[in-house]
């Protein structure tokens, strides 16, 4: 075999595995159950939370019941990230 052809062997192999490396990179985090949307989401909704409680309560009602709902929404995203891990 000639010296080109282990050359341009070489290059193939380290093509694949930057490839091979790329591809663990980004399932790696997957795998073990990373869920960035769902981390952001839990952390919007619980500084709405802050929000809601910090304004004042003369919305008939509605306030609260936002409240409850973004409580509700909490436990769900914390349920769904819970489940991919």
């Amino acid at each position: 075999m000639s010296t080109s052809a282990l050359k341009k062997g070489g290059k193939f192999t380290l093509v694949v595995i930057f490839l091979a490396g790329l591809t663990l990179g980004a399932a790696i985090p997957w795998a073990l159950g990373y869920e960035p949307h769902m981390v952001n989401a839990l952390r919007l909704l619980r500084d709405a939370r802050v929000e809601l409680v910090q304004a004042i309560p003369n919305k008939a009602g509605h306030r609260e019941r936002a409240i409850d709902l973004v409580d509700r929404a909490i436990v769900q995203v914390e349920k769904g990230i819970e489940v991919s891990r």
